[in-house]
């Protein structure tokens, strides 16, 4: 007699039923909430002892039962090589809250490690169709909360901090919090949500337990301001409330500010919209261009200080950067040094130059005869840009649109500083002076920057970082070259200031 099909959505047949293998029954115990982490280690230890899903009671709560063991009690296993597919769909399922998600991973593991590699991309199967389900779910709920998540400040003895209260479908708290991070990365805040909390200090990210609504404040300045900008772009003849309930649900209402505005907007809406069709078409007010530009160089910063300001406020171009580096120097100095961005150490130190590439170019500065501490020193760049391998953060050169994106800032900062003579160490100050990729092999020495309108004269040399890469046949030689062009440097210098 024939053996029945399995159920595709409890997996393989059993043991019973000639399948799997004959081991004891596991109950696996996790975290409330989305234990992604708890989850991967079970799983490798349950795939490591060929434990079949229909074997495996998954539980989720605040300790083990009399006969389950915590998923932190499992001894480590190798990982689980997976498909892609596979192994993406797992965190964005985990979150879910469907009782069932673990143990539906684990059955759409199991048969894809016994031969079914390509199941994922068969959406008929009712637990890849039950999965995508899931995943869609958790994909709305991550965008409600990016989207319709209002924080308001609270003052404190201290500082300023910013508190936001949500209440997601699912248990997404620990996979949105990143995104705040990378947007909010210069604010103190704190989201409460039923099942959890996040915390940023400007440094660490970590959770807590559930939030209370009422530690949220009533209101804030700001609120009012962000109503009325609301109010200001609403357009009447545009208004659809099926489409308006659609893409933000009545749920979110409550805790964004500018939806108290809504109803006496939809109600008045006929009305303005009336009003606009009967109003006289007025002709376009005709701007004068001149006064225009000259108003928005009124807006410029008129220090050295106020556009340092500017520039400490503004978030990173690549996010991951602790804070801006800003130059170092006199204004008013002979000779200004232009680098390519700050390394590691610049970046946890917010100084310029003071890393292994810093130390080596004070040193040909002093044998060359110049004063570091009588010049002036800054970055085409002023974020850290960097990847990330263990614990060490590896430096990424900027790309041609990252110097761009920069350039405005070096330009004003060097007509605040008014060097008479400008140094491009390598090739991405050069780009940033110039415009233009330029070989420095080509260009060493004395040179014009005609995009700067010869403000200044120019020099370029190689950035000492170059030195340090080089193999140590080679050292010795460079740097003797590089010393000799800041004794160039040296004896422009004072020509200059004579």
């Amino acid at each position: 007699m024939p053996l029945p099909s399995p159920d595709p959505l409890r997996g393989p047949p059993s043991p019973a039923e000639g399948g799997g293998t004959d081991s004891a029954h596991r109950t696996i115990h996790l975290r409330p909430g989305a234990d992604l982490d708890g989850f991967r280690a079970a799983l490798r230890r349950l795939v490591a002892d060929g434990v079949p899903p229909d074997r495996v009671t998954w539980s989720a709560g605040d300790a083990p039962g009399l006969f389950g063991t915590s998923a932190s009690d499992e001894p480590d296993a190798s990982p689980v090589a997976l498909p892609k597919p596979v192994a993406g769909l797992i965190p964005m399922v985990v979150p879910h809250r469907d009782p069932e998600r673990y143990a539906l991973l684990h059955t759409l593991v199991w048969r894809v490690l016994r031969g079914e590699r390509h199941l994922p991309e068969v959406a008929s199967d009712p637990l890849v169709h039950r999965l995508n389900g899931m995943r869609k779910a958790i994909a709305r709920d991550l965008h409600k909360m990016h989207a319709f998540l209002r924080f308001r400040r609270i003052e404190t003895d201290t500082n300023e901090r910013f508190v936001a209260w949500f209440e997601p479908d699912n248990h997404i708290l620990e996979a949105a919090a990143p995104f705040f991070v990378d947007r909010f990365r210069a604010m103190d805040w704190t989201i409460l949500t039923p099942d959890g909390s996040a915390h940023w200090d400007r440094t660490a990210l970590t959770f807590g337990p559930p939030g209370d609504k009422a530690q949220l404040p009533e209101g804030d300045g700001f609120e009012a301001g962000w109503r009325d900008y609301y109010e200001s772009t609403f357009n009447p003849a545009r208004t659809n409330l099926k489409a308006m309930r659609a893409e933000m649900p009545k749920k979110y209402w409550h805790n964004m500010p500018e939806t108290a505005a809504i109803p006496g907007l939809v109600r008045a809406a006929a009305t303005r919209t009336t009003q606009m069709i009967e109003r006289a078409p007025q002709m376009t007010i005709k701007r004068d261009p001149a006064k225009a530009v000259a108003a928005m160089s009124d807006q410029a910063p008129k220090t050295l200080e106020a556009l340092n300001a500017i520039i400490k406020r503004s978030e990173p171009l690549v996010p991951g950067a602790t804070q801006a580096v800003l130059g170092e120097g006199r204004i008013g100095s002979t000779i200004a040094f232009v680098g390519e961005q700050p390394g590691d150490q610049e970046d946890r130190q917010g100084r310029p130059f003071v890393g292994p590439a810093g130390q080596l170019l004070s040193r040909a500065m002093a044998e060359a005869g110049l004063d570091r501490a009588a010049s002036y020193l800054t970055n085409a760049v002023k974020h850290f840009k960097f990847e990330e391998r263990g614990k060490r953060r590896i430096h990424q050169k900027p790309t041609a649109g990252e110097v761009s994106h920069y350039r405005w800032w070096l330009d004003r900062e060097l007509d605040f500083v008014a060097p008479k003579l400008v140094v491009a160490l390598g090739a991405t100050a050069v780009l940033a002076l110039t415009g233009k990729q330029i070989p420095i092999t080509r260009a060493r020495g004395p040179f014009r920057f005609e995009r700067l309108d010869d403000r200044f004269q120019g020099f370029i040399t190689v950035h000492p970082s170059y030195l340090l890469r080089l193999p140590d046949e080679a050292k010795e030689e460079a740097y003797a070259t590089f010393v000799d062009d800041l004794r160039r440097v040296a004896e422009m210098g004072h020509a200059l200031a004579a």
